[in-house]
């Protein structure tokens, strides 16, 4: 290859000044810029380069001919060079290399780039910074070129243009960002695209007889993305299922997806699944995964709601009202202090309680100077909130079953204020029989707790079908035992409420409708609530009362309250001697039909003779021994009942037959021995071995003649209207060792 032309006119190049090639090199550091002086007007420039070149072409002609002739042959702009890469700078480092061996001569003989500097600088002594070289000179003059608009290129300088321009610089990378976004979540996400059908159930078995499956369960992403998919398709089921897959299927797969993601037994999953439709449920599932607001109560007895939210905010609470349903009721977003330990806590101006434990009292809605009674009372949030509706007037019976739980509610009791609560730790089925003719009754049922999962995760696991059998017998018993402590003759009240914290169908409506069917003398009415979602009157091929609309039903997803139940009764007339019986069928008009009456247990009365008594191996009964045990038994069964065993006039039946005695006695007597039957039973009586029986009195009257039965009938009506001292006339009676009782004469 040849030496080129440009080496012909202008010669070889002259030696390379290492420091000048360090100074170009990446990592050379930059050099000083000169500090620039006053900026000179475009003619006075022209004028400097018109006598720099006069200047040179006199001292050296070669070299300002080669400058006149790039200016002549460049008539267009000349473009800022790109930064040189690493390989290029080795490139020329290499040719550099190689030149170093060419001899110089022409123009370079002259001297170094730097000796030109020098002379620069000699020949323009007065000239300022603003001069600079041809090749600066060259690139200004293509950027301020006169065949560009001046105007235009003014426009594109100015501070709003540049930030026009890189807004939409801005902009073109935030939709591209989000366009690689988007591809990358359909890349991961396999998103269905609307009217495709997505592949969800499981292919046919492989050779191996393994199932098939396009996604794994393992992966909760994916596992999340399949739920989406199965509840699409449950919603557009005609548009979206594959040819041949049934909705058994799929729902089948909604459940044991449901039970992988979140965590319930197959049992429970399956009971709440068929409470709702698919998109609902998985709201439900969703929202019993994040637990419910914080909410206090105000107590009324010590203090405003707007007292208190100001003491509060004043201690770094972030609170606001819970809702326009409440008038007490404040929510808790953040707090700087614990809220179990203020001094508003402990002096009693609140108490920590759920929203939904608010709706229980406010349906029972309680009068001043009443006679109501909680039957499951602890903690005491309800019982105290019962106190305050009434302004600690009246009287309100709070019970639980639970010793242990009983003391904290009496604590709360204490803290709150409350004066006219009686604490008492009683089973809630003995209430009619030992206490009743309340006002009110407040049943807040123990439930399995499917409502309050965001409070306690281990309902999702614990719950068997076995808790489900139990739990609403249960529930069922203390509804009748709350529906007959209630007095229907009140003039306030007679209303009877019955909630729980479940959600399931066989601890709400039914239990409701066994109440129906059991009392006719109680019907359902408004509970008086503003919102809640109505009660089911017909679910899974079951039918209940149309009144069941009534009650009230909430859920986390809907009102982000704990799920609840309530129902409210009211009570209007008297329960039938008939009315306790064995388990009815629900019906449509909440009374059994007459397929379906109610059969009483069969109970075998037939009377157990005393044939063989000496001869068994227990040695037969000792009757007096017997009497002493069940005096005994009956004094304490009163005093359970609140009575004086001295004050109550002794035992009627004690008394019937000290009377029968006394009768058989004189008949006897009277008829001077006559009849084998009226001695018998005399004999029989003075020996202590038998009690006369009904029959054997009428047989021995009908021995003695008519005159006799006449005043024997006499005599027992006078025996029996006495009581405690036995006869009124004819036989004596010994007196008592203990009691000291003096004897009476006919």
């Amino acid at each position: 290859m040849g030496v080129g032309n440009r080496f012909k006119k202008q010669g070889p190049p002259g030696p390379l000044d290492e420091s000048l090639v360090t100074r170009k090199r990446k990592d050379a550091p930059p050099a000083a810029a000169e500090p620039r002086g006053k900026k000179r007007s475009r003619t006075e420039v022209r004028a400097f380069k018109k006598e720099a070149k006069v200047t040179a072409k006199a001292n050296n002609p070669n070299k300002i001919a080669m400058s006149d002739h790039r200016a002549k042959a460049k008539p267009v702009k000349k473009l800022v060079p790109a930064p040189v890469s690493d390989e290029e700078m080795s490139d020329a480092d290499d040719l550099e290399t190689a030149m170093e061996g060419v001899n110089v001569t022409g123009l370079d003989a002259l001297g170094s780039a730097s000796e030109s500097e020098d002379l620069v600088d000699d020949e323009f002594p007065d000239s300022d910074s603003d001069i600079v070289d041809s090749d600066d000179d060259v690139r200004k003059v293509g950027m301020w070129s006169d065949d560009e608009d001046e105007e235009e290129v003014k426009e594109k300088l100015t501070a709003a243009n540049i930030v026009g321009l890189s807004r939409k610089l801005d902009m073109q990378k935030a939709i591209e960002d989000a366009e690689a976004q988007a591809e990358l979540e359909e890349a991961a996400l396999t998103t269905n695209i609307a009217g495709d059908r997505p592949k969800i159930l499981e292919d046919e078995e492989d050779d191996e007889g393994q199932p098939i499956s396009k996604l794994a369960t393992q992966d909760l992403q994916l596992l999340r993305t399949r739920l989406n998919d199965t509840i699409r398709v449950l919603d557009d089921f005609k548009n979206l299922a594959e040819e041949g897959r049934s909705r058994v299927e799929y729902r089948a797969q909604l459940l044991k997806d449901i039970c992988a993601y979140y965590g319930y037994s197959e049992f429970l999953a399956d009971k709440l699944l068929n409470l709702f439709p698919a998109r609902e449920a998985f709201a439900f599932f969703e929202a019993n995964e994040t637990p419910r607001p914080m909410v206090i109560r105000t107590n009324t007895l010590r203090t405003h709601r707007r007292e208190l939210a100001q003491t509060l905010i004043n201690r770094g609470v972030q609170l606001e009202p819970v809702g326009k349903w409440s008038k007490v009721g404040l929510q808790i977003f953040e707090s700087q202090v614990p809220l179990g330990a203020t001094p508003e806590y402990l002096a009693g101006h609140y108490i920590l309680q759920a929203a939904s434990s608010f709706l229980p009292v406010m349906a029972l809605a309680p009068q001043e100077n009443e006679r109501v009674l909680d039957m499951a009372a602890a903690p005491g949030g309800k019982t105290t909130h019962i106190a305050a509706l009434m302004k600690n007037t009246g009287c309100v019976f709070a019970n639980d079953s639970n010793k242990s739980r009983a003391k904290g509610l009496i604590g709360n009791i204490h803290r709150l204020g409350v004066k006219n609560t009686i604490v008492c730790n009683y089973s809630a089925l003995e209430f009619p029989k030992a206490v009743g003719g309340f006002d009110r009754v407040l049943l807040d049922a123990p439930c399995s707790g499917t409502g309050v999962i965001a409070k306690d995760a281990s309902v999702k696991t614990n719950k068997t079908e076995l808790d489900f059998m139990r739990l609403p017998h249960l529930q069922k018993q203390l509804i009748l035992a709350a529906i007959d402590s209630v007095d229907h003759s009140s003039k306030t009240g007679g209303y009877i409420v019955y909630s729980t914290c479940s959600v399931t169908i066989e601890e709400n409506e039914q239990v409701v409708q066994y109440a129906l069917n059991k009392r006719p003398n109680v019907k359902l009415v408004e509970t008086g609530l503003s919102f809640g979602k109505e009660g089911f009157t017909s679910i899974m091929g079951k039918t209940f009362h149309p009144t069941m609309k009534l009650t009230r039903r909430y859920y986390p997803h809907t009102y982000n309250v704990d799920g609840f139940f309530v129902a409210k009764f009211k009570k209007f007339g008297l329960t039938p001697a008939n009315a306790i019986g064995a388990n009815g069928v629900a019906s449509t008009n909440g009374k059994p039909t007459s397929d379906q009456q109610t059969q009483e247990e069969f109970v075998d009365k037939t009377p157990i003779t005393e044939s063989g008594d000496e001869d068994s191996d227990f040695g037969g009964w000792d009757d007096d021994e017997d009497q002493v045990y069940m005096e005994r038994a009956e004094k304490a069964q009163l005093r359970r009942k609140g009575k004086n065993p001295k004050a109550v006039p002794s035992n009627a039946k004690k008394a019937e037959n000290v009377a029968e005695k006394a009768v058989e006695k004189n008949e006897v007597e009277a008829s001077g021995g006559g009849g084998s039957k009226a001695k018998e039973v005399d004999v029989v009586i003075k020996n202590g071995t038998e009690k006369p029986t009904g029959k054997k009195q009428a047989k021995a009257i009908r021995a003695n003649g008519a005159s006799n039965a006449k005043k024997a009938g006499v005599d027992a009506q006078a025996a029996k209207a006495d009581g405690v001292s036995g006869v009124d006339g004819g036989a004596e009676l010994k007196p008592r060792k203990k009691s000291g009782g003096r004897k009476g004469k006919a």
